[in-house]
């Protein structure tokens, strides 16, 4: 595997919020069964705490619903989606946050993703109570973490039981090497119903929230541009692509980060590598599969390491691109934002003469399109 500089993470304490606290009962049990309650002994612990959430969230969704019930008939018409996409570790947190310093867009906000069914009743009391157990960095990197930091949406999706990858960060032991539901077109259509319904459900959720246009950030939907612009066709999205050679490497880091905070299983890693090559292939033969049946103007992409040389220049251009409006009036905020970039640091890697053969090799097409170059070993 690629040899990493370091292989130290921010501390997740044991009693820090995990994913998994967001899900109703039959969600969560259903997530246990499919795995056969496999959890290693170390992780009972954990089990009960979000057998004990689950059983919360199970009382308080439907008190929500109720509570909320007419703002949810018919909630508020919001501006189409800007959706981020691209790859994880490639820079979609990034684009995230410069799109959050215009106030015409919302985004959901990580208690809104981690509690999908009760936020409306339960954001404000609990955010505050709970504030001193989320930790103040992400365990991956040094990114800022908070219940009222941006998230993304597919942490909702998957706690409202919808097919997600993402459900492979709980058992990652007993789940196929491959990705599961990455791409839509390999759901059943009674499982791709499910996932519309969920979808608009929790955007109906935050419209009632927030009215504003929405910006969702979630690397899986890189590959679900064909699925997202049936449900919303004046949808935009923007994309944005990193060096394969520092994405690979870096996305390793994550899900041996994201296994050791959220799994229940204690994961050797013995099949990691292969899941990130899966994963990466299907994404991107889904993503030039679906290219072809947008309309003009709805993508736009940029480079990750064009966008930290000039944070300001690459929004300008997309904003241009996708007809977004209104950049002079938040000019003076990307430029704030610009200037603080430049002290932030990213992990740095070591490069594996394997890895990087294979890299060269598996993603010579997405290496060619974006113009990046093999690295020396």
């Amino acid at each position: 595997m690629a040899a990493m500089a370091k292989e130290t993470y921010h501390a997740y304490p044991w009693w820090s919020p995990r994913f998994w606290h967001g899900m109703p009962l039959g969600v969560w049990l259903d997530l246990v069964a499919e795995h056969g309650g496999r959890a290693s002994p170390s992780r009972w612990g954990l089990v009960g705490t979000i057998t004990a959430a689950a059983a919360f969230n199970s009382v308080a969704e439907p008190l929500a619903m109720a509570r909320f019930r007419r703002q949810l008939e018919n909630p508020p018409a919001t501006d189409p989606p800007l959706f981020i996409i691209g790859h994880w570790r490639s820079g979609t947190t990034l684009l995230h946050e410069l799109l959050m310093l215009d106030d015409r867009f919302c985004c959901p906000t990580t208690y809104q993703c981690f509690a999908p069914g009760h936020f409306l009743l339960t954001e404000k009391l609990v955010t505050s109570a709970l504030s001193w157990i989320m930790p103040s960095k992400r365990p991956m990197d040094d990114v800022s973490a908070g219940w009222h930091r941006p998230q993304e949406d597919e942490f909702a999706l998957a706690n409202m039981g919808s097919p997600s990858p993402y459900r492979r960060m709980a058992f990652p032991v007993t789940s196929p090497e491959v990705p599961q539901a990455l791409d839509l077109a390999t759901l059943s259509p009674a499982d791709l119903e499910t996932w519309k319904a969920n979808m608009r459900r929790f955007l109906a959720l935050l419209a009632v929230r927030d009215p504003r246009r929405p910006v969702l950030k979630s690397p899986p939907h890189t590959a679900r541009m064909a699925v997202l612009l049936e449900m919303f066709p004046e949808a935009r999205f923007l994309h944005v692509v990193r060096d394969p050679f520092v994405v690979f490497p870096s996305t390793m880091r994550l899900w041996r980060s994201l296994h050791h905070s959220q799994a229940l299983q204690v994961d050797p890693g013995d099949s990691l590598e292969r899941y990130v090559f899966a994963a990466f292939d299907e994404m991107y033969a889904a993503f030039e599969r679906d290219r072809a049946v947008l309309p003009p103007g709805r993508l736009h992409e940029v480079r990750y390491e064009d966008l930290c040389a000039d944070p300001v220049g690459r929004m300008r251009e997309a904003y241009d691109s996708l007809e977004l409006g209104g950049f002079d009036r938040v000019l003076p905020d990307f430029e704030a934002k610009a200037r603080s970039m430049k002290q932030y640091r990213t992990n740095t890697y070591n490069h594996d003469p394997r890895i990087v053969a294979a890299i060269a090799d598996r993603w010579r097409p997405f290496i060619d399109r974006y113009g990046y170059q093999v690295p020396a070993t």
